[in-house]
């Protein structure tokens, strides 16, 4: 194994660059550059890559490293067309991420990977596209809605659906704002609940599915959310027509090391970090209705 210099692992935090040749799990430092406030316990930080361009697959994840406390798995939510900035968005739920979420601008967090494979935007060329969102589940299929978008001519219907718990935990709303604006484009959005002063849908995502009118065919659905909502998302995407390997999703849970060595994320016979997070729902039909698996 590499010997590892601690002298040359804090310089290299404090420079923001890494030494050639140290092993693969130490993580890249990377400066903060803009902070935002997404909802009450969601955040957004804009990290400046210190060797651009950096090059992912839409829907990996990377570890990040939060100096002295730990490492935590995070959904990459963007990345700019240069490669010289990458996005997380993240909600503060564990001693790893309110760690995150008290660093500010020029703050130095610790970056592994990406890793993971992605949403299947080559295999959904030429067909229609469902991509179903619930909570901050947008913020891993957001990099996937940016590219079809951006590829517009490539692909078939577009019907983008996200469902939040209230409108005040809504993510990227002048995004949301853009999409919904887009005459190629059906994007729907519903709450769990609202004030009066919400004037859109409340209730569950999946009754917008009834309404996507896709050719279920030839039609690939990409779905992120909470593991309930993917549940009956599958349930109305069948009754829709979808077969289970048309219906993709993303499993990103319990990562430790991201190289499938330390066991954390065996999801029976797969490593969610290696061999998904993203899975046709046909792959993981047999568990995914296991309790406590």
């Amino acid at each position: 194994m590499t010997e590892v210099n601690p002298s040359a692992v804090r310089s290299a935090v404090r420079s923001a660059t890494l030494p050639i040749g140290l092993p693969a799990m130490l993580p890249t430092p990377m400066r903060i550059k803009r902070r935002m406030r997404d909802t009450p316990d969601t955040f957004t930080i804009v990290l400046d890559v210190p060797q651009p361009p950096f090059v992912l697959e839409a829907g990996q994840f990377n570890m990040l490293y939060a100096f002295g406390v730990g490492e935590v798995p995070i959904s990459i939510s963007g990345v700019s067309k240069n490669g010289g900035e990458l996005v997380h968005t993240i909600r503060d739920v564990g001693t790893v991420t309110h760690a995150l979420s008290l660093l500010r601008k020029d703050g130095v967090v610790g970056v592994r990977g990406p890793y993971g494979r992605g949403w299947p935007l080559e295999a959904a060329r030429g067909k229609d596209v469902i991509l179903a969102a619930g909570g901050i589940g947008l913020a891993p299929l957001r990099p996937a809605i940016r590219h079809v978008l951006d590829h517009r001519e490539e692909y078939g219907r577009v019907v983008i659906l996200y469902g939040a718990r209230t409108p005040q935990d809504m993510l990227y709303l002048p995004e949301i704002q853009k999409w919904r604006g887009r005459l190629d484009t059906k994007m729907s959005v519903t709450v769990d609940r609202a004030s009066r002063k919400w004037l859109g849908n409340v209730g569950v995502i999946t009754q917008l599915v009834a309404a996507s009118r896709v050719d279920p065919d030839e039609t690939i659905a990409m779905v992120c959310g909470p593991e309930i909502m993917m549940h009956y998302m599958q349930i109305h995407l069948a009754k829709l027509g979808l077969p289970n390997d048309q219906i993709y999703v993303s499993m990103e849970r319990n990562m430790k090391c991201a190289i499938g060595r330390c066991g954390h994320c065996q999801y029976g016979g797969d490593f969610i970090c290696k061999d998904g997070p993203v899975f046709t729902f046909d792959e993981i039909a047999d568990r995914f209705r296991v309790r406590a698996l």
